[in-house]
């Protein structure tokens, strides 16, 4: 049975820029922390996200998982399933998206211990989550995993269909 993992993708509606630009939606994702995406901008930013037990209700773990990644709970607006996406590593997402303009004063995230570097043993711990804004649906794409694009696409669709 595949890992299953459940996560939030907030989003906004800001004023759009100049002609041409951006069409003022932005999304709030968050950079991996630790010492393998410490040097990496491009393709190293997830949604908010964890794994869940069998029988734990997906929204309850993705909303857990939110306030574990960030140091503060998710904001309390209604969440809609946007769907479930199969990552490239086998591993299932079911995404919960929400319209809210989160603004925590400070991104404290959980940590996971490491043996780093590696061979030496030594085990450090590190934050699951180093830092997390918003960012405009296009420049979003740059930033996220290649797996997770595709919860942007069904953003956009779902958007669209309102």
């Amino acid at each position: 049975m595949p890992v299953r993992s459940a996560g939030v993708l907030l989003y906004r509606r800001v004023p759009a820029g100049p002609a041409g630009a951006e069409d003022g939606l932005q999304v709030w994702i968050a950079h991996m922390g630790g010492p393998f995406w410490a040097r990496k901008d491009a393709h190293a930013w997830s949604l908010p996200k964890g794994e869940y037990a069998d029988g734990e209700d997906p929204l309850a773990a993705a909303l857990r998982e939110f306030a574990e990644e960030m140091g503060t709970a998710a904001p309390d607006v209604e969440y809609r399933q946007l769907g479930g996406f199969r990552q490239p590593s086998g591993k299932h997402i079911t995404v919960f998206a929400a319209e809210a303009d989160f603004q925590p004063a400070s991104i404290n995230s959980n940590t996971f211990p490491l043996e780093w570097p590696r061979g030496s043993g030594r085990i450090q711990d590190f934050p699951e989550i180093d830092d997390a804004r918003w960012f405009p649906l296009l420049e979003a794409r740059l930033k996220l995993v290649k797996g997770q694009l595709p919860i942007l696409d069904a953003l956009a669709d779902h958007l669209r269909a309102e």
